[in-house]
């Protein structure tokens, strides 16, 4: 089965062909950094980090574009989000956007989150935002008012393919206040004057202003990833205005299709409501890293398909953090042993069981990203592993060895749940070292037929969650 991917401008799942054989163009929405990253910023580019690394396992080189949003995010009330937070902190704007975008890498490093190949800044492209938006005036599609200059929608008849919204609705959720000086209420800004307070400003043929936000995302993605592209990512409630305003500046200016596919993941949910401050439920990933482990939270969102909404509860994470134990205990399991293992090739049973485990995780993931099918897969395939090595038939080197490829491939390459460090992690109420020793003790008192004492010691080690498993062989042991 071949890539299919939900393509919200055909409303439907198509196979994805990338406008260049074996080359995928990507622009992801980035942040507006004027305060710190929130669970739903989380969500949403783990669930684009996905699609980046599984183009790339794929075998697809990838551009991945993702923007930082440094100014022209104007508020309903007509104030830029970056001057409000600018004041709040007692900062200089770009002091403030400096300090954020600092604290957003390093929270969507926390989460095992790829870095973009590119991140351009909106303020590193006033004078590209100023040709195109001179285009639109010379080709009839925007005029200028007092200073500011606003694109006609009524010039482009397409306007509105993206969302559905007929041109009568596209006054309803615009982000800038309607102005007398529009020639109707939908029309948008493409850049603003600057009224005397304003602090970040900057010369244009129409006097000292400021880009709009939609323009902003159009010129930087045609300069990065040419016209038309493959892939254009943002959260749903960015389908309209802010994708729907692009898709007009783009190709009404060029008359060129301008992106291929457009891809938007649903929102985070905290118990059934959209997650807001006013409601107060508002939680920063710096505040979610105090309670849970980054990577549950990763695993949490993997757990349901990107394009849906998303419910957290505590009783969530709690199963999801014991769900990830339970796949990395696997892992544990198989690297504890290769070393030791002899040599020999792998059992033919072995090999169909990875064999079909990596056909069912592709499946998955093939079938528009299906994230909690792909876990689903990996759960099945750990289950069978478990068993083998229960069994204790065919443990070789190059078997265990086979099961670790495998599994690092699936879980770390393209579910990005096995961060650097993981074998040298402390198990959760015991060190790796403390349980050698013990489960050492116990072979000593078994060797002395004192079988209390060493029960004892598994029935305790099992109170805290380790497992042991004796063979033959020896004695192993994984994490509940």
């Amino acid at each position: 089965m071949s890539l299919e991917i939900y393509n919200s401008l055909a409303r439907q799942k198509e196979p994805f062909e990338p406008v260049e054989p074996g080359r995928v163009h990507m622009y992801v929405c980035g942040p507006t950094v004027y305060n710190d990253a929130h669970l739903g910023h989380g969500k949403t580019y783990i669930n684009f980090d996905i699609i980046f690394r599984y183009l790339r396992y794929l075998g697809f080189k990838v551009r991945y574009v993702q923007n930082i949003t440094d100014v022209g995010h104007i508020l309903d009330t007509g104030e830029d989000r970056i001057l409000l937070g600018a004041a709040r902190e007692q900062m200089h704007p770009m002091e403030l956007v400096e300090t954020y975008t600092r604290r957003y890498f390093r929270d969507m490093d926390r989460l095992n989150i790829l870095r973009p190949d590119i991140s351009p800044r909106a303020t590193g492209h006033i004078p590209e935002m100023l040709e195109w938006i001179a285009n639109l005036i010379k080709t009839g599609h925007a005029y200028e008012a007092n200073g500011s200059v606003y694109f006609d929608v009524g010039s482009y008849a397409e306007y509105g393919k993206l969302s559905g919204r007929r041109l009568e609705q596209a006054q309803s959720g615009t982000r800038v206040q309607i102005a007398e000086e529009k020639r109707r209420p939908e029309d948008f800004a493409l850049w603003k004057k600057a009224e005397p307070e304003h602090i970040m400003r900057w010369n244009s043929p129409w006097g000292e202003g400021f880009p709009g936000w939609h323009i902003e995302c159009t010129v930087m993605s045609v300069k990065y990833l040419g016209l038309p592209f493959d892939i254009h990512g943002g959260g749903v409630e960015n389908k309209f205005p802010h994708h729907e305003c692009e898709i007009a500046q783009a190709e009404a200016v060029t008359g060129n299709s301008f992106v291929k596919y457009w891809v938007h993941n649903g929102m985070l949910m905290i118990r059934g409501e959209e997650m807001h401050k006013s409601l107060g439920n508002f939680i920063t990933l710096e505040e979610a890293f105090e309670r849970w482990d980054p990577m549950v939270i990763r695993f949490f969102v993997l757990q349901s398909h990107y394009r849906g909404p998303l419910d957290m509860s505590e009783e969530a994470l709690d199963g999801a953090a014991r769900g990830l134990q339970r796949l990395r205990s696997t892992l544990r399991a198989v690297r504890r042993r290769i070393q030791s293992a002899p040599p020999g090739e792998s059992p033919a049973e072995l090999t169909t069981l990875l064999e079909s485990g990596r056909e069912a995780f592709e499946a998955s993931m093939n079938d528009d990203f299906n994230t909690p099918n792909a876990i689903a897969a990996l759960f099945e395939l750990s289950r069978g592993i478990n068993a083998w090595l229960d069994q204790g038939q065919g443990i070789t080197q190059e078997a265990l060895e086979a099961v670790d490829s495998l599994l690092e491939r699936l879980m770390g390459e393209v579910l990005g749940l096995l961060p650097e460090g993981l074998e040298d992690e402390m198990e959760p109420g015991l060190g790796r070292e403390l349980i050698e020793l013990l489960i050492q003790a116990r072979s000593a008192l078994r060797e002395q037929r004192a079988f209390e004492a060493a029960d004892a010691i598994r029935d305790q080690l099992a109170e805290l969650g380790v497992q042991l498993q004796d063979s033959p062989e020896g004695t192993t042991w994984t994490m509940a």
